[in-house]
This record gives C-alpha cells, structure tokens and sequence, in this order.
C-alpha cells in the first residue's frame, strides 16, 4: 500500500514542526491524483475517502498521512478538508 496513516500525539508534531508547514484547504469534491513526490500530511478538519486499485481507505482529522510517489488516486471528499502538507523526496 502506498498510503500510511498515523495517530500521533503533540510531540510528534512539534518535533516535525507541523504548525509551520503550508496549509492546504478543499471544497467536497470528487478528482484524481497522481503524487509526483511523496507528501506527509496532518489532516486538521474533515474527511475523505482515497480510492486506489487495491484499497479505499478513509482519511479524517488527527490523522498523520504518507502518501507515497507514484500513488495514483481518487479522492471522494465528503466534508471540507484542511490539511498541513510537505512534500518530500
């Protein structure tokens, strides 16, 4: 699977200095995506599904999210996300 998701505590996300990290936010929408990059993320409100070839899985705040290059997509959100996110080679 190319997408891992964490429960993490507030240690983890100063340690990784979360709270500075870009903020990106989405309506409820329906569209593919293909990672270029891998992207770790901390999801701040709402939720979505992510639907690959092998798995739905369903993503929603608190949760600490890999999305590993090369994953290719569809992400079915279903209320507004907020995210912090970086991207990492």
């Amino acid at each position: 699977m190319k997408i891992d998701i964490e429960k993490v505590n507030a240690g983890f996300l100063k340690s990784k200095n979360i709270g500075n990290w870009p903020v990106w936010e989405k309506e409820i929408s329906d569209f593919q995506w293909e990672y270029a990059e891998t992207e770790e993320c901390y999801i701040l409100e709402g939720e979505a599904d992510i639907i690959t070839d092998v798995a739905t899985i369903t993503i929603s705040a608190n949760d600490f999210v890999t999305f590993h290059k090369g994953l290719t997509c569809r992400w079915v959100i279903r209320k507004p996300i907020r995210k912090h996110y970086n991207f990492i080679e």
